[in-house]
């Protein structure tokens, strides 16, 4: 596959807690999403905050081995940290630290630059609830007319001022070409089942939205149309839902730039392989997106130990 994607949001450590004991995983859900769209041939960069300390180091480390350009935002506070604690479903809780809350990006002529270069350009995890940073990123966007898709992925622990966040996160639905929402985002931010909240997006303008049901499937709703899809079948028990949500979002937007589908056929088969994707990846520990070939000639009594 050919193209090119530049993906703006979060990266960050994530610590995570068990009773397995202690362990830390690069992440954060705008960078799993750029290796996850790297992982599936796409040539990807990274926009995001990320310290000059040893958890920046790893995080650069960890990019580079798949390929991923970082355009960083310098962080005076470090580098973004997020202790999960972990439920037997594995259902993760997050405390944020100091940097992580006080999230900033900059929109320099590197990051226009790269705007104008990509063939589209994914949103996730941003401070919509900072004007500011939220003016600059709209900004950013209309000087170029690459398409662009948004995950809001609020964070209760980063989350300052929820009507603010809507508001930022809405004057750019609009012209989005895919909005993804879940069940968790239309309860946090509206207080609302997520179909109301499916239909609100169409109703703003945008192009398609990817809902995310978590154990129930998924759904993508376009002007006229609906398809859904269940979580796929693959063989093998849950053993991390971390990043189920990031690697639908990336095969999503990797099938829809590759075949641009413009019927319900056509988004359906887009659905379809990144339910693929969300599985596969919830057989492993850590969010790193996952295909169902990885399950292959694998002893799956022993995923994720």
């Amino acid at each position: 596959m050919t193209g090119s994607a530049v993906v703006v949001g979060d990266a960050l450590i994530d610590e995570l807690r068990d009773d397995g004991g202690v362990r830390e995983f690069v992440g954060g859900a705008a960078l799993n999403v750029a290796v996850g769209m790297a992982r599936l041939g796409l040539r990807t960069a990274l926009v995001a905050m990320v310290g000059e300390d040893d958890a920046g180091a790893h995080i650069r480390s960890y990019l580079a081995d798949f390929g991923v350009t970082l355009l960083a935002t310098p962080s005076p506070l470090g580098t973004a940290r997020a202790v999960s604690t972990r439920s037997g479903a594995g259902e993760p809780t997050y405390d944020f630290n100091e940097a992580s809350q006080k999230r900033r990006i900059r929109y320099g002529d590197d990051v226009r630059g790269a705007f104008a270069a990509a063939d589209v350009v994914a949103i996730s995890c941003v401070a919509f609830d900072d004007g500011e940073q939220t003016a600059e990123l709209g900004e950013a966007l209309a000087a170029t007319r690459t398409p662009y898709a948004i995950d809001p992925n609020p964070r209760t622990g980063m989350l300052r001022d929820k009507a603010a966040f809507v508001r930022g996160f809405e004057g750019l639905v609009p012209k989005a070409a895919i909005v993804k929402v879940g069940e968790d985002d239309a309860d946090l931010l509206y207080g609302t089942p997520l179909d109301t909240l499916r239909a609100r997006l169409i109703d703003l303008g945008a192009g398609a939205v990817l809902a995310t049901y978590g154990a129930g499937g998924a759904a993508i709703e376009t002007p006229g149309s609906v398809v859904t899809r269940p979580i796929s079948p693959l063989p093998g028990r849950v053993v991390d839902t971390m990043g189920a949500g990031d690697a639908a979002f990336a095969a999503t937007l990797a099938g829809w730039m590759r075949d641009r589908p413009a019927n319900p056929d056509g988004w359906s088969a887009v659905l379809a392989e990144a339910m693929d994707a969300a599985a596969a990846t919830c057989r492993f520990e850590g969010a790193l997106l996952r295909l169902p070939s990885a399950l292959a000639d694998l002893d799956l009594d022993r995923i994720g130990t």
